[in-house]
């Protein structure tokens, strides 16, 4: 029987859910690093086994951590990024000296075929990539050589690249996004780099549709369709079909378009998830009622989720990793909160459950079918 291993990141620590397909009991282990802000957990999909996670402190600064054994037992791995061939140095994007402050790992995608290749989302905005299970790291310096990094701004949380698509029908095609840059695309394995932001429209830029400089909060796609890509931006929730070239906003009906998840049913491409939050400065759920909206139309028509979610006096977030779906027949969707909660849907979100409560706040959740 398939088995499912829920992957927490928190402020404090990384926790480890896992239950069988029923998806009715769970087992918690952690807090893994406890005391430590941990940013992101996700698992090859080579061999569930192998995890990465991205450990981070103000005091001791970053590292990342490995798993060979499905979370049981960790290693300290990526102690060596190296930027412009010379640790802890930066060139500017215009060329002349700049220091670059290297604060966090955000995000971590592991390679699609490969175990041992990874890529890293880093603040401030840059890509890596270790072709050594985590070990050693190295830019993909086309990223910031793109040429439009002057205008690229820290959204509130800081200038992080904090989304990272693999193309499973493309090896060598790859989408990422940053706050507040927009979203990018390489089609040459991130030797060069394409802005893809026609049709977003900003209006707390200079130039509300311009090339760059937009906050993307989340991108995501379904495996199957690797050119439609579905957007949560700061403000406007928006749909591409042609692999970005151009985006046309979905929000409809949406009781507010501001929020920072996003993501897709794993077996009904047309089916996408959303947490709107009231708004940019009140960071909760409209009306202190905790709903995750469905579209099963691609977008523009949404209805609430409600069963099971508190539905008073509710003012916790959903931050941008914070959900995630399995691949089980009745697909399950699985979100965290800022107030230490982490939600389980095992019928599409139909009707939720807490699975766990008064965790850390919730950085990241993710999530492994295992056979």
């Amino acid at each position: 029987m398939s088995k499912v291993r829920v992957l927490v990141g928190t402020k404090k620590g990384a926790f480890v859910l896992t239950s069988d397909a029923k998806r009715e009991k769970w087992d918690v282990s952690g807090p893994h690093f406890a005391g430590w802000e941990i940013y992101h957990v996700k698992g090859s999909p080579v061999d569930p086994n192998r995890i990465y996670a991205s450990q981070t402190s103000g005091w001791f600064g970053q590292l990342i951590q490995r798993s060979n054994d499905g979370g049981q037992t960790w290693e300290p791995v990526g102690n060596k990024f190296v930027y412009d061939g010379v640790p802890g140095t930066h060139q500017w994007y215009d060329g002349t000296p700049h220091p670059w402050e290297f604060k966090r790992v955000w995000h971590l995608e592991p390679s699609l075929t490969d175990i041992d290749t990874v890529y890293a989302g880093i603040e401030d905005a840059a890509l890596f990539r270790s072709s050594d299970g985590g070990q050693n790291w190295e830019e993909l310096p086309g990223l910031r050589g793109h040429g439009s990094g002057s205008k690229w701004q820290p959204g509130a949380g800081g200038m992080g690249l904090h989304t990272i698509l693999l193309d499973p029908k493309d090896a060598a095609r790859m989408y990422i996004a940053i706050s507040a840059a927009g979203a990018f695309r390489t089609s040459d394995s991130g030797k060069t780099w394409q802005a893809i932001n026609q049709g977003l429209k900003s209006e707390y830029i200079p130039d509300p549709n311009a090339e760059v400089g937009h906050c993307v909060h989340r991108i995501a796609m379904h495996p199957s369709r690797p050119n439609v890509l579905f957007m949560q931006k700061h403000w406007d929730v928006m749909r591409t079909d042609n692999a970005g070239d151009s985006w046309h906003e979905i929000s409809g009906n949406l009781p507010t378009d501001f929020g920072f998840v996003i993501d897709v049913h794993a077996h009904e491409p047309e089916t996408i998830y959303v947490v709107p939050i009231k708004s940019d400065s009140e960071h909760f759920p409209p009306e202190g009622k905790l709903r995750v909206y469905r579209s099963r139309t691609g977008g523009n028509e949404w209805e609430p989720l409600t069963k099971g979610l508190p539905q008073s006096d509710c003012y916790v977030n959903v931050l941008r990793d914070a959900m995630a779906v399995d691949s089980l027949d009745s697909c399950g969707i699985y979100f965290g909160t800022t107030g230490g909660q982490v939600y389980a849907s095992a019928d599409a979100g139909d009707t939720w459950n807490p699975i766990v409560r008064d965790l850390p706040a919730v950085l990241s959740v993710e999530v492994q079918t295992l056979k």
